[in-house]
């Protein structure tokens, strides 16, 4: 027999070495080799391995050929039959793609894709590999959800070998796979989930993807700090890369897009997690704008940009003396370290010291906030906690803000304000390069320069 080799492979960025070294030398990382057993290469494997990579792309030319030459025609689609789903991967599922759907155990990974599944059945042919749960215990759940099960193909399997035969002879348009950290080469001799197994599983996976036309969708695991569970590499092999978000005490979901090659990116879905499984919220800001009647200190509404569309969402800020020598700042749904930098722009051009105080803040609904559109906002909530005085529940406010004070401008300004007249506020501070050629009616648009200025139209 053979003797079997160990490679060492880079949980990141997915670099090899022959041994084991403190720091991967491509991404610079600390303690992320993890040794990986090999098998003996067989005979015939090189040329069917060069055959597999002839083929990888399936329909791609081998000739060269002029880039205005190439046929502009649309990439035809499939409806997920979730119109929030078809938002974040662009329009639809794509003939031929790979889509990973990440996220926490009871995020709804396998209750999403299995409604997406049982209602594609209806009409095309779909076949569901489920590696983690047996065939009854998807019945169950179909039963329980009150989807239609008539149609749809189930496979239990963990060997990919197995799942591509199945696959040659089924022929579906959709296949499923959950989860890609059971899925399995005979050839790799490594467990389940290890680095190797996922790595070259999905490759596998995705390779027959692009040879039948095939849409694959992929389940996978993340770590406790929210990244994808394997190697890097894994997310550069596929099309899309989707994260489901949603803490248990909440019933809201969060479908994000973190890449994809046929839609933008940081497209935000939203959903509800009702008995009868997800249903999407077609007017995610009326959710998150449910505020009691009662004014308080410290809450003020901001228009974020969510991939395609505005969103309208609470900041609340709670200032309170601190009895420590070091005051605690806690950001929830925003970056802590942007709120460091904005706390002392306020106090070297807003006159406002902060220093004594425990700054605390909390975007409502589990949204997390990536941009910088919330500066304005941040620093408004802040300085009503600190006064205690509460802001006009009309009020409205975006902008990003400079370390020396200046408010800038962010993209699609006069949508953010339309947006926010059609929920009844009928106010907003925002930055003077934003301002509307024509307000929207019943609205008052209050252009500002300075945080000063900011801080005077209060």
């Amino acid at each position: 027999m053979a003797k079997a080799k160990s490679a060492f492979v880079c949980t990141e960025c997915g670099a090899e070495y022959r041994k084991w070294q403190g720091q991967c030398s491509s991404c610079l990382e600390w303690n992320t080799l993890s040794e990986v057993r090999l098998a003996a290469p067989r005979p015939g494997a090189a040329a069917s391995s060069g055959a597999g990579r002839s083929g990888y792309a399936g329909a791609l030319s081998k000739e060269v050929v002029d880039l205005g030459s190439v046929d502009l025609s649309e990439v035809p689609r499939l409806s997920s039959t979730f119109d929030e789903f078809d938002r974040v991967l662009g329009g639809g599922l794509v003939p031929g793609s790979a889509v990973l759907l990440g996220g926490h155990p009871g995020a709804g990974k396998s209750t999403l894709l299995l409604q997406t599944a049982c209602k594609l059945a209806q009409a095309r042919k779909v076949l569901y590999v489920t590696g983690e749960e047996s065939l009854s215990q998807v019945a169950m759940r179909a039963h329980r959800l009150q989807l239609p099960s008539q149609g749809l193909k189930m496979l239990a399997e963990t060997s990919v070998e197995t799942v591509l035969a199945v696959a040659e002879r089924e022929r579906p348009e959709i296949l499923i796979i959950d989860s890609i950290q059971t899925m399995h080469l005979e050839d790799i001799a490594s467990a389940p989930g290890g680095v190797a197994q996922v790595r070259e599983s999905a490759a596998v996976l995705t390779r027959f993807a692009k040879q039948s036309n095939t849409v694959l969708l992929l389940v996978g695991h993340v770590t406790k700090d929210g990244t994808l569970a394997g190697p890097k590499v894994l997310e550069h092999m596929i099309d899309a890369s989707l994260l489901l978000e949603g803490g248990a005490d909440s019933r809201f979901r969060t479908l994000r897009g973190q890449k994809n090659r046929f839609g933008a990116v940081n497209e935000l879905g939203v959903f509800a997690m009702l008995e009868n499984g997800l249903k999407e919220v077609k007017n995610p800001s009326a959710i998150f704008l449910s505020r009691s009647e009662e004014r308080s200190p410290g809450s003020l509404v901001m228009v974020v940009w969510e991939g395609t569309r505005p969103l309208l969402v609470e900041v609340q800020a709670l200032l309170d003396e601190s009895a420590l020598g070091n005051p605690r700042r806690v950001a929830v749904g925003l970056d802590q370290n942007r709120l460091a930098m904005l706390l002392a722009v306020l106090h070297r051009h807003g006159g406002l010291f902060t220093g004594d105080q425990d700054v605390f803040l909390n975007v409502v609904g589990g949204v997390k906030v990536l941009e910088t559109s919330a500066d304005l906002a941040v620093l408004l909530a802040v300085v009503s906690s600190l006064q205690n005085r509460p802001l006009p529940r009309e009020l409205v406010a975006f902008g990003e803000v400079g370390l020396s004070g200046e408010i800038r401008p962010v993209p699609s300004g006069q949508e953010r304000i339309v947006e926010a007249a059609k929920h009844g506020f009928t106010r907003a501070i925002v930055p003077r390069a934003n301002a509307p050629k024509r307000a929207p009616e019943g609205m008052e648009v209050v252009t500002v320069d300075k945080l000063a200025d900011a801080l005077e139209a209060l």
